[in-house]
């Protein structure tokens, strides 16, 4: 690893993957998949197995007792499950993530991309904050019905990408394209240039532009969709002109001390760390893979990347890290989303970001 102002050192590498591994992970949830990222990302920076082989142990564990599948099973690691199985040639596991990659491509969609939630109120709460609904609102929380949520733009898409190179013949890869290109007519806000947070099928709206955290789960996914797929894919150069349409706009978002605020458009959402680990990930991997200018990105990762660090503390916790947002029907819930929390999707992006990094910069 290089030693320079904005690199971390072993110590605090090994660290950060240690608080990490020390997170009850349930199989699955939200944040598993950069968390699980993460782990492997550090066990290849400092040459350590354990973390492969919690991993593969986890997944394994999960692929024997998978059935029946669960309403979260979406968030499950799919892109890092591959490359385990990759690694380590697993037939059980690889039968597990085909198994639970065709229960996922089965579920109903609208405009190619799957229904995240049958019923919101899996998601939908009362706004943080004491924020008030209005009388049209609080009677839209009694059934608010079925919708799409920004945050999967890193599960499923990634998932099939990746497939395509586990099962050829599966017709995964027109399935990642199709999936990750369908949410730009349902989130997609051409104002801030951002995608909002959800879509909601009985009313035909999305809700909530400029989540800083929900653009790097977006950018992450446009990025691991158009490495992982072959030039000669239909629909792999629109992916690719999304990635770098979607990071260019966060630029000009990037706060002086290379932060986001929660909402990025809006200094009063208050500050959120996450987003800074995310967009450092994604800069270095774009401009590593090529589809990123390294003219225009090399400044803005390393400030991302030095405000990650600095928003360590001295035992490897990323702080300032908002809690599972959830959703509500108002913006300013954005506001009020408890901070400090340690969990996979703060720990996970400093590691993936650490590792992006040093395959940029050598």
């Amino acid at each position: 690893m290089q030693e320079n102002d904005t690199t971390l050192e072993r110590s605090m590498v090994e660290a950060v993957a240690e608080r990490l591994e020390a997170h009850a992970f349930q199989g699955w949830f939200y944040g598993d998949s950069i968390g699980f990222e993460g782990l492997v990302a550090a066990a290849d920076l400092l040459n350590e197995p354990r973390w492969i082989n919690f991993s593969h142990g986890f997944f394994r564990a999960w692929g024997t007792r998978r059935r029946p599948f669960q309403p979260d099973d979406n968030t499950a690691p799919g892109h890092v499950m591959c490359a385990v199985v990759q690694r380590t040639h697993d037939a059980v596991l690889r039968e597990a993530v085909l198994d639970l990659a065709n229960h996922l491509r089965s579920r109903r969609k609208v405009n190619g991309v799957s229904i995240t939630f049958e019923d919101t109120l899996r998601s939908l709460m009362q706004p943080y904050g004491g924020v008030a609904l209005s009388a049209d609102e609080q009677a839209q929380m009694q059934d608010p019905g079925p919708g799409i949520y920004l945050d999967c733009m890193h599960f499923d898409p990634p998932f099939f990408a990746h497939l395509a190179h586990i099962d050829p013949d599966g017709g995964w890869a027109q399935a990642a394209v199709t999936e990750i290109l369908g949410y730009k007519d349902l989130l997609f806000d051409e104002e801030t240039g951002l995608y909002r947070h959800f879509w909601l099928e009985k009313v035909g709206r999305s809700y909530t532009d400029g989540w800083g955290r929900g653009q790097g789960w977006a950018l992450l996914g446009l990025l691991d969709v158009a490495e992982c797929l072959d030039r000669s894919v239909d629909g792999r150069e629109d992916v690719e002109a999304e990635a770098l349409a979607l990071a260019r706009t966060m630029l000009g978002y990037q706060l002086p001390d290379g932060n986001w605020h929660s909402l990025v458009h809006e200094p009063r959402s208050g500050p959120e760390s996450s987003t800074a680990a995310f967009m450092a990930t994604a800069f270095f991997r774009g401009m590593k893979s090529g589809l990123l200018p390294v003219s225009e990105f090399a400044e803005p990762a390393e400030r991302a990347f030095a405000a990650m660090k600095a928003n360590l503390d001295g035992n490897g916790n990323l702080t300032g890290v908002s809690a599972a947002v959830m959703s509500a029907l108002v913006e300013e819930h954005y506001w009020h989303v408890p901070i400090n929390q340690i969990v996979p999707w703060g720990q996970g992006p400093v590691l993936t970001a650490a590792a992006a990094r040093q395959a940029c910069t050598g």
